[in-house]
């Protein structure tokens, strides 16, 4: 590209004493394009930082893989098998865990069914836990062990707590929903019922866990869901979780086919599948906010070859070919999508940075359980961003540009 060509297009931005709308409307068009590409990089931002912040609390409470039986959740041989799990490269910790239902009651007539996990009284001395929910605990200690020294506690989430009206200390009765009896005389089904004491209360500040969730010492679980000696699974930590198929890929092929394993995404797939679905959907509206400003710059460039056709006639008429006549105009749009580019990836960043560092837009931390707007900028997502925006500006001026270099030099000079 000579510089003539540079120097003419450049010329067609800047406005002139007889045409000022040109180069307002050339503003308009780099506008919209600042508009588009800022909000799409601070929304995606925001969503990354939302589902970041989401998963790091759900994987407070669950592992990053979980190995289970298939048929009945009753795992009989579960310290062959976690001896066999902590020995595959990757792994850093396994344990046993039982999870069952039950009913616990706190005074008179008021029951509440709560979701019950089993962990061993206490964690490994030799290495990190399967979770990092004992790191959650806020009053109290994660040890089940009660007053006369036994360990038949339950550690509790806040908000079950509160709705129960219970604090460290407190007796409450648990019944399980596995282990009942039947007595045939009477007719009656007779469940496990234990009174235990409260040791610990936790919060992870995600409600499903504080609501709903209370841990004990695994031969309590054991014994309301009926269980003996088995677990319901082994849990698993590994070194990087998002390298799990890799890790189960080992796993499986070590266990066997008698064992079935779930990672970290698939325990919570519908959750992650709708805040990916989430993503896609405030990506595609915000899109369409640059495909708006590809029609302004259309029209932008569209208003620039009307208004020079006569100098276009001249042009052409002076020898200038239809190729160099179609790329000062592409240069025209290319300058308008990368400066509006430029200043919308610069505003976004420094947006994101207000919002997640500065922490700029506060929470109810009551309602939402954050006390501001979580951002996590993600490079490919801005790469994308900037790729999309310059691609759908340059597609824009294809028209306008080809549209001036067809112009024949006679009647373009005669235009009025």
């Amino acid at each position: 590209m000579s510089r003539l060509e540079l120097s003419i297009a450049w010329r067609y931005l800047r406005s002139r004493r007889g045409s000022r709308l040109l180069s307002f409307i050339s503003v308009i068009a780099i506008g919209g394009v600042v508009v588009g590409v800022s909000a799409l990089i601070l929304i995606m931002s925001v969503m990354n930082g939302l589902q970041r912040d989401l998963r790091d609390k759900i994987l407070i409470g669950s592992p990053d893989i979980r190995v289970l039986t298939f048929g009945p959740m009753r795992m009989e041989s579960w310290r062959e098998v976690m001896e066999q799990v902590k020995s595959r490269p990757g792994v850093v910790a396994a344990a046993p865990v039982v999870l069952t239902e039950a009913v616990i009651q706190a005074g008179e007539g008021y029951n509440e069914v709560v979701q019950v996990v089993g962990l061993l009284p206490d964690p490994p001395s030799d290495g990190p836990d399967a979770t990092d929910i004992r790191d959650q605990i806020v009053s109290g200690a994660f040890d089940f062990r009660s007053r006369d020294g036994e360990r038949n506690g339950i550690v509790m989430g806040s908000k079950v707590a509160e709705r129960l009206g219970v604090s460290v200390g407190d007796s409450v009765v648990i019944m399980g929903t596995g282990g009942v009896t039947f007595n045939p005389v009477t007719g009656t089904i007779i469940p496990v019922i234990h009174r235990v004491m409260i040791t610990g209360i936790f919060d992870t500040g995600l409600y499903e866990y504080d609501n709903k969730f209370v841990y004990t010492a695994l031969p309590i679980a054991q014994s309301l869901n009926g269980l003996g000696d088995a677990v319901t699974a082994v849990e698993v930590k590994i070194t990087d979780r998002w390298n799990t198929k890799a890790v189960m890929a080992d796993l499986g092929s070590a266990l066997g086919p008698k064992y079935r394993l779930v990672d970290w995404q698939e325990q919570n797939r519908n959750l992650f599948q709708a805040l990916k679905l989430e993503k896609l959907g405030m990506s595609v509206i915000l899109l369409l906010i640059i495909i708006v400003a590809a029609f302004n710059i259309v029209s932008t460039l569209t208003m620039v070859v009307t208004d020079k056709t006569r100098e276009i006639g001249i042009l052409k008429a002076m020898g200038m070919t239809a190729g160099s006549i179609r790329r000062i105009f592409l240069v025209q749009g290319v300058v308008i999508g990368v400066v509006g580019t430029g200043l919308g990836l610069a505003i976004g960043l420094a947006a994101a940075y207000a919002v997640g560092d500065l922490e700029l837009i506060k929470l109810d931390a009551s309602v939402y359980f954050i006390d501001h707007l979580p951002v996590a900028v993600d490079l490919l997502d801005v790469g994308l961003t900037v790729v999309a925006s310059l691609a759908v500006a340059a597609l824009a001026t294809m028209y306008p540009a080809r549209q001036a270099a067809r112009l024949f030099p006679i009647e373009a000079i005669r235009h009025e």
